[in-house]
């Protein structure tokens, strides 16, 4: 992990004056990601990595590590995450998924704000999305921030099991540096994740009494496609773009029919 920052990494970690931070991880059969990913935050004070009983090697690689590891069953990434945020020893608090990394100059910077003592109670970084071997620059992405570096006592998530942005108390300023996240490795590995997610949200949209028709079906994918692909240009990323936009409109599609089977069930007694 390169930087150009300076002072180095290791010299901020060893400064006495510095506000303790933890780390926290979360993982689902991440034997891929789960390495690079604890390497990225070694200089942190503390690392919890809270694991969905992975079937895979995750629990065993990340065990090479001084790091806390415990394992729950998976209630939804909003559950898991404010599960874990009262189990941390320290009040700041940066959140990962495995699959995203810590650059240094990222570190760097939280370490010096950490320093200086934060002005705020919460900060959005923004994420630089890699599909295989491209960054995206388009297609919806180039905006992706997320909130993961807050005072814990000031940050909860909403009881959602997708789309759980973390709530802050107060503004939230968007970090210098990017988190970089390997958003698709592999069409296996993406997959996964995109049935899942597509699962979540009808499940989602059910208990909250949502309901469907040709619109949803057959528009909002229509929709999806064209606004990631024309609107927002993702058309000039190339075939990545196009997989990506395609992609995007047919998880959509899985949602939306997904909710619809489970609306016919309930109509029929069945769930």
């Amino acid at each position: 992990m390169t930087s150009e920052c300076d002072p180095s990494v290791a010299a901020l970690r060893d400064q006495d004056s510095r506000l303790k931070l933890s780390v926290i991880i979360t993982t689902f059969n991440e034997e891929v990601n789960v390495e690079e990913c604890i390497e990225s935050v070694m200089w942190a004070d503390e690392i919890l990595l809270v694991d969905s009983l992975s079937t895979d090697r995750t629990v065993e690689l990340a065990r090479q590590y001084p790091i806390r590891i415990l394992e729950r069953e998976y209630f939804g990434s909003a559950a898991q995450k404010n599960w874990a945020l009262d189990r941390v020893e320290h009040d700041w608090v940066l959140i990962l998924d495995a699959d995203e990394r810590v650059t240094a100059d990222l570190a760097c910077e939280i370490l010096q704000m950490l320093i200086d003592g934060p002005h705020h109670h919460g900060y959005s970084i923004r994420r630089q999305n890699i599909v295989l071997d491209k960054v995206i620059e388009h297609s919806g992405w180039s905006t992706d921030k997320v909130v993961r570096f807050f005072h814990r006592e000031h940050g909860r998530y909403p009881n959602r099991r997708v789309h759980a942005d973390l709530i802050i108390d107060g503004p939230v300023p968007v970090l210098k540096n990017p988190l970089i996240h390997y958003t698709f490795l592999s069409f296996s590995q993406y997959l996964e994740k995109f049935l899942n997610y597509a699962e979540w949200g009808a499940a989602q949209g059910f208990r909250e009494g949502r309901r469907v028709g040709f619109i949803e079906i057959a528009g909002r994918p229509l929709w999806r496609f064209f606004r990631t692909y024309i609107l927002q240009l993702g058309f000039l990323d190339g075939l990545h773009g196009l997989v990506i936009c395609g992609l995007q409109a047919f998880g959509s599609f899985l949602k939306y029919a997904r909710l619809w089977e489970y609306t016919v069930k309930s109509r029929l007694g069945q769930e």
